[in-house]
């Protein structure tokens, strides 16, 4: 894995980390579901790039 792919992998755990703080916080207040399937749709998408990454 080169340094570009490392630095992008980086990113992306930082952002998901992020998704999981909005996640958790949807989850307590509960306005709006659509919101919380929309926060683990993009969980799901950012791991699957972070994996996809690991494996090139």
């Amino acid at each position: 894995m080169d340094k570009k792919a490392k630095k992008k992998i980086e990113m992306i755990n930082q952002r998901i980390q992020k998704l999981r703080q909005q996640l958790a916080g949807a989850r307590r207040q509960a306005d709006d579901p659509a919101e919380i399937k929309l926060l683990e749709q993009q969980i799901a998408e950012a791991e699957a790039e972070v994996a996809k990454l690991k494996e090139s």
